[in-house]
């Protein structure tokens, strides 16, 4: 039922930018095994290779980074982000197994290696395009208050819960209210 707005917004990140559609990067899933996570392209191509430029302008605690106004950001891939259509491709990792439709995000491979006892409770379960923590606050918690929100999911899991954050994400998709 996607494809066809997919399929546009692949359109329109070619046409409006530089390089690939997608932007594909390792994360882990379940058990910590490694995949390529896929998203929308929304930033310029080659935007890892400026990091060391816009470091200064991280605006997330703890060892997460985030720039609300990153000038790497496309102007497509602004609106993108906002109204949370950069994360649809993810629904192709969801098809093959290699995530859910609601659980802890996909974490990079150094984030564990950086915090190996804080994090490792998160693998227990399959991580998925949508979360507790998106849900309840999503960039403006603290990495201690998502990594508790997590923990309580996992602990508390139920398949109302998961129906729960999907509803919650959906308005949050339909108001835009993205980063």
């Amino acid at each position: 039922m996607l494809s066809p707005l997919m399929l546009l917004i692949a359109l329109v990140v070619k046409l409006t930018s530089r390089g690939p559609v997608l932007f594909r990067q390792q994360r882990l899933m379940q058990d910590g095994v490694e995949f390529t996570l896929l998203k929308f392209r929304t930033m310029v191509d080659g935007a890892d290779a400026m990091l060391d430029k816009v470091f200064v302008l991280n605006e997330a605690k703890g060892p997460l980074f985030k720039v609300r106004r990153d000038p790497r950001v496309t102007r497509v891939g602004r609106f993108l982000r906002k109204s949370f259509l950069d994360e649809l491709p993810q629904l192709i990792n969801v098809v093959r197994g290699e995530m859910s439709l609601v659980g802890p995000r996909p974490i990079l491979a150094r984030e564990v290696s950086d915090l190996p006892g804080r994090v490792v409770f998160r693998f227990a379960v399959p991580q998925g395009i949508t979360g507790p923590w998106q849900t309840h606050g999503h960039h403006k918690l603290t990495f201690d208050e998502q990594l508790a929100i997590e923990r309580s999911y996992i602990q508390g899991w139920s398949l109302l819960k998961d129906l729960v954050i999907v509803v919650q994400t959906l308005r949050l998709v339909l108001l835009r209210r993205g980063t």
